[in-house]
């Protein structure tokens, strides 16, 4: 049984994954996202698989291809206790439109963040443990039962994601990114193509929406994630690390 990630943050993913993600990039990295998303659903080329979806900004272009495939796919949606309104409105109407059957929503319960964050400040006074309790460890319980999950994380969302394959370890699983290499055009021209609804802060300004105390907008010409944790050293939640630790801005 793949071993939650939480419990490994920090070191290096195993050989054997790291071989694993290799020979699968080696394989079916190259492919049409269509065919990729095939192996990864149908054929389990990496194992028992979930989707893991924050409902966000663009969301709905790598639902809508894997309910094509699958509609019983199990979908994580990590529900921080800190989310936008709109967020959970917009869950509800991609599971109606897609016909998703299977969203598991997880977080941390009402006891931990009694015990953990009780003044509701903990965002402000150590962010990376914020995330860590309210994204990191229940996404850890969730993922324990599959071997892989899926990501839509894209390279032209920042620089710190420039580099990303299709196919990749983390220090538990194997990790896969079908819309890696899809600009921001494409996933727009995909949307409208197929009538998907848009997250409602989209036309606000916000292209990339995580926690409400977390985002703000952002201007024309940044990074779609520079109103991520604004004016903080710090780019990610700690779900995606980078060389084994949370990345921090301008690396």
């Amino acid at each position: 049984m793949p071993r939650p990630f939480e419990q490994a943050l920090g070191e290096a993913a195993p050989a054997a994954l790291i071989a694993k993600a290799a020979a699968l990039e080696a394989a079916h990295g190259d492919k049409p996202t269509d065919r990729l998303l095939e192996a990864a659903l149908a054929d389990k080329v990496a194992g028992e698989v979930a989707i893991v979806s924050s409902f966000g900004a663009e969301s709905a272009v790598l639902l809508h291809l894997a309910a094509s495939i699958d509609r019983a796919v199990p979908v994580i949606f990590i529900d921080t206790r800190r989310l936008f309104a709109e967020t959970l409105a917009y869950r509800e109407t991609l599971i109606a439109r897609l016909g998703l059957t299977d969203v598991r929503a997880v977080g941390p319960t009402a006891a931990d963040e009694e015990r953990r964050d009780p003044r509701g400040a903990l965002f402000a006074i150590d962010p990376d443990q914020c995330c860590h309790f309210r994204k990191v460890e229940p996404l850890a319980r969730a993922l324990t039962p599959f071997a892989a999950w899926i990501t839509g994380r894209k390279r032209h969302q920042a620089a710190t994601r420039a580099a990303i394959p299709a196919f990749e370890a983390d220090a538990a699983h194997i990790k896969i990114n079908p819309l890696a290499a899809w600009t921001a055009q494409q996933i727009a021209s995909y949307a409208q193509a197929h009538d998907l609804p848009a997250h409602p802060l989209v036309a606000q300004g916000y292209p990339s929406i995580g926690c409400m105390p977390c985002t703000t907008p952002v201007a024309v010409g940044e990074d779609a994630r520079a109103g991520r944790w604004r004016d903080q050293d710090k780019t990610e939640c700690g779900i995606h690390l980078v060389d084994g630790a949370v990345a921090r801005r301008g690396h």
